[in-house]
């Protein structure tokens, strides 16, 4: 799944030394991660783990107590306090909800941030919608209302919404949750679809071994809010870490 030929584009993450609690309660210890231009990490581990804790770092929805994440030469609390037109790069989330706004329809949802931040002319952000529907495969939805969606479809939505900005870094919360297998796969293409076209990073939180495989240049697993085990897909799949073997059997028995 490398493109060693490619131009790199994407955003490089540097993750150092990572901490954060809530209450007391110490979710993520002292994380440390690397993650080159263009490549798709995954990071693995059951719930209550630090996943999505450890995405919303790396977006700057939330900050750390301790450490620093850099995406590029920029601190997240910097490339956070730039304007849209400021920022060298574009960063979207795609969340395990979805996130989609009910009272819009399909094609407002998509070219949202396109609208706000005037990004583009009216006529250039209705193709932008149209080709960005067509990638995920929801050509002809533009009039629907979320509540009209599947769930599938509503995640390919959400998708479509980081590709309209053009994102150079896309984060996916648990994105095939509550997906059946058929759905997860499509998703999983849909991913790997986007990384062989423009090459963002990508950073995909999940518990899901199919998605996983489908996906994955690199894979993390967090265990207890530590980085326990890393390495390519087949590395990965492949591990003695015992953290690694426990975590593989719980996963298929499940």
């Amino acid at each position: 799944m490398t493109h060693a030929n490619d131009k790199q584009d994407g955003v490089s993450i540097v993750i150092r030394d990572v901490w954060k609690s809530y209450d007391g309660h110490t979710v993520l210890r002292g994380i440390r991660l690397d993650v080159a231009k263009g490549e798709t990490l995954v990071i693995l581990g059951g719930s209550g783990e630090g996943k999505s804790v450890l995405i919303r770092q790396i977006i700057g929805l939330e900050a750390p107590d301790r450490g620093e994440i850099r995406l590029n030469d920029l601190t997240v609390e910097d490339y956070r306090k730039l304007s849209v037109d400021e920022k060298p790069f574009r960063a979207s989330m795609v969340f395990q909800s979805s996130a989609l706004l009910n009272s819009l329809s399909v094609a407002d949802n998509v070219s949202l941030a396109l609208r706000e931040h005037r990004m583009a002319k009216p006529d250039e952000i209705r193709r932008t919608v149209r080709d960005c529907l067509a990638r995920v495969d929801m050509e002809g939805t533009e009039g629907k209302l979320p509540s009209e969606l599947s769930g599938g479809m509503r995640k390919r939505v959400a998708i479509a919404r980081a590709l309209a900005v053009n994102s150079d870094l896309i984060l996916y919360d648990e994105p095939t949750a509550e997906l059946d297998p058929l759905l997860t796969e499509e998703v999983g293409k849909l991913i790997r679809r986007i990384q062989d076209h423009r090459h963002p990073t990508q950073v995909v939180v999940t518990h899901n071994l199919p998605l996983a495989g489908e996906v994955a240049d690199h894979i993390a697993l967090l265990r207890r809010g530590e980085i326990v085990d890393y390495g390519t897909g087949e590395e990965f799949f492949h591990s003695q870490h015992p953290q690694t073997r426990e975590f593989l059997r719980a996963a298929r028995l499940a």
